[in-house]
Order: C-alpha cells, then structure tokens, then sequence
C-alpha cells in the first residue's frame, strides 16, 4: 500500500477548486456580506494541514489535522472556527481515484476514527482506490465543541405526554433552548447541516480533490443529500446507508419513529404468538398485544423493578420502541419483563444488537468534549435546520393526545414538545432535496432509527438515486458488515468500479438477521441520557 498523491495536488489550481463551489452556496446564505467575499475566501482554500499522530494509544496510520473554516459562510472575512481532520492514507499508486470521506449520523456524532475502522472493514479493492477521511463536524467533538451546560436529567430526549406533567416538560424544553443560547448565543445560528457541507467542501479543496466520494450513516445521509444539492459538480460516488426523508426534517423524522414501530409491533405480536411455547406470551397476536399492554398498565400502577431499576409503563414503551424491530430480542425483553413483573429475577442479558448504531466512538483521548455535547448539537441541528416547528405549547399538546391515539407505542413521545418551540429562528431556509446527482442509497426493511418509510422518502428525492434494499433486514446500518452480503457487493463495486446500478436491488437478509434463526439475547431497557442517532 502506498501514500496518495496529496502533495502535488493541492500545488494545483486550489482556489480556482475551492471557489467557484462555494460560491453558490454562499450566495445562499445570510445575512449578505458587504462587497465581494471571493477573495476572503481565498485564504481556506490555501491552508497547509499540519498532519500529525491523533493519538498515541492509537495506530500510527491514523493522522490528524486542523482545517480552518468560516463560521458564516456570508462573512468568510469575519470570525472563524477549527475543524477536526483524519486520515488514513489507503490508495494505491495506479489505483487512486481520491479521497473517500465519512460520517456515522447524529446530528452530534464524531467522526475522527472512522478512516482507521473502516479500513478493515472495508475490501481490498475499494481501500486502494482512496485515501479514507473523517472528521468532527462543526461543534461537534473536537471541531469547536457545543455544550448547553445540561444537566443528566435534562439531557433525557423522551417526554411521554402526561397532562399532569405538561407544563414541567414546557419548562424542560424552554430551559434546555435558553441554556444553549445562553452558553453559545449566536454561534447556534451557524452550527447546521448546510454549513457543515459547505465545511465539507473547503475540505475536499485543502485536500486537493476536485470530487468528493462520500459514506454517510444515518444522519449522515442527510448531510450528504445536501451536499450533493448544494454541490452537484463536486459530488463523485456517494453511499447513503439508512437514510432520513429530506421532507421530514426534523420534526417528521422524530416522529416517524412512532410511524415506524407500529409495523414492527404488529410483526411482532405475530412471530411471539407463533413461539408461544417458548415465551408465553400468548398463541395469537391479540393475546401477546394483550401481555404486552397489561404489562405497561401495571408498570404504570406499580413501576417494575428490573435490573435495580423501577420501570414504569412510559419507560418500557419508549425503550422497547427499538427493540420491536428484532422480535425475538423484543420477546426476550419482554418476557423477562413479565417475570420480573411477577417478582421473579430478571436475567442478566448481553449488549444488544444494533438497534441504535453507533459503532463509531469519538476519537479517544486527550481532548474529549463536553459530556452534553451530542445532545447540544443534536438540538442545535435539528431546531436549528428548520423553521418548521410549531411555537406555540398547545399544538404539541394537541399532537401529542393525537399521535397517542394513531401510534400507541411511542405516539405521544414523537409528537410532544422539544426545545425547538423555544428556539431562535434559522439562519436561511431548509435545503430542498430533489437533485439528479446519481448515487447509491441502502436500507434494512426493519430499521428502527430511519425506518423504511424514511429510507423510501430519501430515495424517492434523489430523483438520481439507486436504492439497495434488504428485505428482512433488521438493524440500524446495513454496509460494511459482510462482504459476502448481497448489500456489501453492490456497494463495493460502486464504491471500486463506478458501476450504479441501472435499476434498484432487492437482497435478502443475510441468515443472522432472520428472527429465530440466532440465539443472541436482547438487553434489558434502558433510559441513560443519549442523543437519537439518526
């Protein structure tokens, strides 16, 4: 393996990369900066990175870097903010198509170790054609981090809607929006998913790249959609991997994951009903729906002490939301629930599968961000993205009694306040998805974080896109698991050969991923403070 041509590239026609892409992006922003913002921008565009060892308790391939960018990319003259570069130099003399960058979702999710796990995880041949890149979005990590000074109990994201506990949940959210105004005031404006693609972009210039090849997981989907509207001469083979629906930023995509679980519930009832003998949890699906649903009302009435915790009925739907998308962990649970219920001991379960990924931790070590930072920036996209949120208290209310009644399972919670209703109002429109770029889209048909409805909606707007579908496929991210899998072998040639598909791809889900077909036990519920990971 040898190192790629970086060096002689950005000696070459640099500013006249960099430019004429931020230009239109730029021109979109604002407010507007007075004069010509060409030659403030310059400067980004002829920055040098200092690469050196991120880590010493990491491997030596992994290098690191600054990247200087503006915060308003209507003022590039005015101030600026540090960005977190990685890389992990995998071309091949010979084979080199550029550089291929990642994220792994969010909003909030760092991304500087990403190149060195990926590059086992990903074949031969798709290595040596790229130098692998990650970074820490804006505000993110180590890229001028964002913290609200939250405490644990108001990092917790899901708000049952209780009539008794409206106006404490109001106050959760108008304290949780003030604190991050407070501690950041007007920097929030500018931490979003069109700034981070435009921060994308200066990347893709200092690196010398005149296209930019793109992995993006989850959240990390929507920001590579943007980036290919934003910048469709730039975009070169871009894999989206469980995708958000552009139309429902953001306020659709938190309350799609009630839209979701109720499929995933119903399929449920009916695998628990058919391995009755198993579970006991009843030999039809009425029967299991009915476990289930006494079980909450009597966690509601006497909270279930599980695994030193007491459970009430709202903890066991809102844990269990995810869980419903894999029946046989989902049966597990839940008869461990109903033993504990009937004051037996729970058992001691293993880490769930992937019902929430996050395969990518944050880079190790020495400069580790703040402890609410997810969260921070979670709520700073997500509010900050969009002027599409209700301001006035009573209408999530309204939605939320509403929702309750459509979708029981977690209705309530994807519809009840956030602190979006206090938040201040965008910096420039939402992107609007819809561009002809052609690229590769992937997604389980059970996916609990951006489930198929979702995955459909982005596919659907990227009026260019290929969509790799996996029926029966259970689990939040798809690619990079087994390069045998039907999914992993469209991908890897895209990703090696260029080849798009000339129509969509149905794979079946590999034999680990059928319900019944493992024995791994699924955890028990739990309610830590965490950022959803789109």
């Amino acid at each position: 393996m040898r190192t790629g041509r970086m060096a002689p590239l950005l000696a070459v026609g640099v500013t006249a990369t960099l430019l004429p892409a931020l230009a239109p992006a730029q021109a979109s922003a604002a407010p507007r900066q007075q004069g010509s913002g060409t030659t403030a921008l310059q400067r980004f565009a002829h920055q040098r990175p200092a690469w050196h060892r991120c880590d010493a308790t990491q491997s030596a391939a992994l290098q690191c870097a600054t990247v200087e960018v503006p915060l308003d990319y209507a003022r590039p003259g005015g101030r600026t903010i540090k960005l977190a570069v990685s890389r992990v130099r995998t071309a091949v003399a010979g084979e080199r198509r550029g550089v291929l960058l990642f994220n792994p979702g969010g909003p909030g999710g760092a991304g500087l170790d990403m190149p060195l796990m990926m590059k086992d995880a990903l074949p031969v041949k798709v290595r040596e054609r790229y130098d692998l890149i990650g970074f820490d979005p804006r505000g993110v990590g180590r890229s001028s981090p964002v913290t609200c000074g939250l405490t644990t109990a108001e990092e917790n994201i899901e708000h049952p809607y209780r009539k008794a506990t409206f106006n404490h949940d109001v106050k959760w959210a108008r304290t949780v929006a003030d604190k991050c105004r407070a501690r950041n005031g007007d920097t929030l404006r500018y931490v979003t998913t069109r700034n981070t693609a435009r921060d994308m972009d200066v990347i893709r210039t200092v690196l010398g790249e005149r296209k930019l090849s793109y992995l993006g997981y989850s959240y990390g989907t929507y920001l590579g959609a943007v980036y290919a509207q934003m910048f469709p001469g730039r975009t070169d083979r871009f894999v989206l991997d469980s995708s958000v629906d552009p139309a429902r930023a953001w306020r659709g995509m938190i309350q799609v994951w009630a839209e979701g679980a109720e499929p995933a519930f119903a399929r449920w009832t009916k695998w628990t009903a058919r391995h009755h003998r198993t579970y006991g949890l009843g030999d039809t699906p009425a029967a299991v729906r009915k476990t289930f649903w006494d079980l909450v009302a009597r966690a509601d009435r006497t909270p279930v002490d599980y695994d030193g915790r007491k459970l009430s009925g709202d903890d066991i739907r809102a844990s269990l939301r995810a869980q419903f998308f894999s029946p046989e962990y989902a049966a597990e649970v839940v008869a461990d629930l109903k033993r504990s219920a009937a004051g037996h001991v729970a058992h001691h379960r293993e880490a769930a599968p992937d019902s929430r990924r996050a395969p990518f931790p944050s880079a190790a070590a020495a400069a580790r961000p703040p402890a609410d930072n997810e969260i921070a920036v979670f709520w700073t996209v997500v509010c900050g993205d969009t002027a599409a949120w209700p301001r006035d208290p009573e209408q999530y209310r309204r939605d939320a009694v509403r929702d309750r009644a459509r979708y029981p399972l977690y209705g309530d919670f994807g519809s009840h306040i956030t602190p979006c209703a206090f938040w201040g109002r965008p910096a420039e429109p939402v992107t609007k998805v819809d561009t002809g770029v052609g690229l590769l889209t992937v997604q389980n048909q059970w996916d609990p974080q951006t489930p198929l409805v979702s995955g459909l909606g982005m596919h659907h707007a990227l009026k260019g896109s290929r969509m790799v579908y996996v029926e029966g496929g259970e689990g939040h991210g798809v690619y990079a698991g087994d390069p045998r899998a039907c999914a992993d072998r469209t991908v890897n040639a895209y990703l090696s050969d260029g080849r798009l598909p000339t129509r969509d791809v149905t794979c079946e889900a590999p034999d680990h991923q059928r319900p019944g077909l493992n024995q791994r036990v699924a955890p028990g519920p739990e309610h830590t403070p965490q950022a959803p990971r789109f």
